[in-house]
């Protein structure tokens, strides 16, 4: 759709940058804009926030990041999931239609929005998995279409049209995968669920078994950390040289789940179990009468109060670790400019330990 090379500068040429950032001071404002730039708009009104949200909301924020800020708008979609493709198409279209229908009419000095959709662009939605061709990873940015209904092509139509309308505002979409970050209560989150998981079986005294498939256990899988999403979508905010563009988002590296399952087990010191051939472990199958279990870890450590139908994506959990990762490309996003990684080793650690500190595990 885009001619990808147009956009791409110097590796010197830091002319676009707000100037707290050429003085070294992005990594600061990064934290705040996590809160203040991204709103989750699949939450509005779907429940009421946790207590650890309450006590850490941003009550100023420095002068320099708010003057970005109102020239920002970033609806991150992690969306709602209903029973089909064409339901979630219909549904999340007219939320975020709902939500560009109220902002761009109301924001005259609105210059950039910017959505997060995911990798599943490249292969579909969970109801075409295994009926339909898709594109052989590493999946790059320049790739058509899947024939198939897809609610990410829905936003990207509607936030096209859009864009069309309004001289002067600009777009980009930002396509994770994995998510490795602090999200209890959303629909997909992956370290939380597994840390739950590790909970449960450190509190009934059982090994840590890995409930996926041998291709996960010994196949290259990668992630995208949740800060460094967050960076994406600023950079792509400010710099001239990424508008109009979509890019891939993924930490830079790749791993496999059998040495992650190790550090896993460390981190609440279970013992671990290595994979059993022919083994058919589904956490949404050993989890579903787990709901007292649970309750009583929760009393026992004093921790934030919550169920475990909250906090236990297991349906979740068990697609992604059901086979090898389908990985993509940080190409692009280097080309234009954006030179941010993450160690995904590093990453897993200290997510696990942000939800250790808000007492949602022990």
């Amino acid at each position: 759709m885009h001619d990808s090379r147009r956009n791409r500068r110097s590796d010197d040429d830091d002319s676009w940058m707000p100037e707290g950032w050429r003085k070294g001071r992005f990594a600061g404002y990064v934290d705040k804009a996590i809160i203040t730039s991204t709103p989750n708009i699949s939450n509005v009104g779907s429940y009421s926030k946790p207590e650890y949200v309450l006590q850490h909301s941003v009550a100023g924020i420095n002068s320099d990041l708010k003057e970005t800020i109102e020239m920002v708008s970033n609806t991150s979609s992690s969306t709602l999931d209903s029973s089909t493709e064409a339901e979630n198409c219909e549904v999340n279209g007219r939320m975020l239609s709902n939500v560009l229908d109220v902002v761009i009419p109301n924001c005259p000095g609105l210059k950039h929005i910017s959505l997060q959709t995911g990798r599943k662009h490249y292969f579909g939605p969970v109801e075409s998995f295994g009926k339909i061709a898709i594109h052989d990873p590493p999946f790059d940015e320049s790739l058509p279409r899947l024939d198939h209904i897809n609610f990410y092509y829905t936003l990207e139509d509607i936030l096209f049209a859009v864009v069309g309308k309004k001289e002067g505002l600009t777009w980009s979409v930002h396509r994770p995968g994995t998510i490795f970050g602090f999200s209890p209560y959303s629909l997909m989150n992956l370290v939380g669920t597994l840390c739950v998981y590790a909970a449960i079986c450190k509190h009934e005294g059982m090994p840590l078994r890995f409930p996926g498939s041998k291709s996960a256990w010994d196949g290259y899988s990668d992630c995208s950390d949740a800060d460094l999403i967050a960076e994406h979508h600023i950079w792509a905010a400010v710099d001239p040289y990424a508008k109009n563009e979509a890019f891939n988002v993924s930490n830079g590296d790749v791993f496999k789940w059998k040495s992650f399952w190790k550090v896993l087990a460390e981190q609440f010191d279970v013992e671990y179990a290595e994979f059993q051939e022919g083994q058919k472990l589904k956490l949404q199958e050993v989890m579903k009468d787990k709901g007292s279990v649970w309750d009583q870890i929760v009393r026992d450590n004093g921790l934030t109060p919550t169920k475990l139908e909250d906090v236990g994506n297991w349906w979740f959990s068990d697609l992604v670790l059901s086979s090898e990762g389908l990985l993509d490309t940080m190409n692009k996003s280097k080309e234009h400019g954006f030179l941010g990684f993450r160690n995904s080793k590093n990453s897993f650690v200290s997510w696990i330990d942000k939800v250790k500190a808000y007492k949602i595990v022990p």
